[in-house]
């Protein structure tokens, strides 16, 4: 992150008087440097807001890039590489004999 604008150099009273003007800025996006009897003793940020979705445009911009995906082939290595029937729970109790058979 770089460093705050020097024109929002605020004192620490400025902070205690002056809270909800400062708390604005910061939902616009300004950033603060908080002095203490002349020192720098921290910064006030804004926080990064998490997006929670992404826009058909966007999502369609960033799969231009990507591969095509060949669902035949991909079907074609799931068989090959994965065998169903061992993760049947109900076709292992029957070949252990666990149920009854019609």
């Amino acid at each position: 992150m770089s460093a705050p604008d020097p024109s929002h150099q605020i004192s620490q009273r400025d902070l205690r008087n002056r809270s909800a003007e400062i708390l604005d800025g910061l939902e616009r996006g300004e950033r603060y440097a908080v002095t203490r009897n002349g020192h720098h003793i921290g910064d006030l940020v804004p926080i990064r807001r998490r997006r929670r979705a992404v826009s058909r445009a966007e999502f369609a911009t960033v799969s231009r890039g990507m591969p095509r995906l060949d669902d035949k082939k991909y079907r074609e290595d799931m068989d090959h590489h994965v065998n169903d029937d061992l993760y049947d729970p109900y076709d292992r109790a029957y070949d252990r004999g666990e149920f009854a058979q019609p």
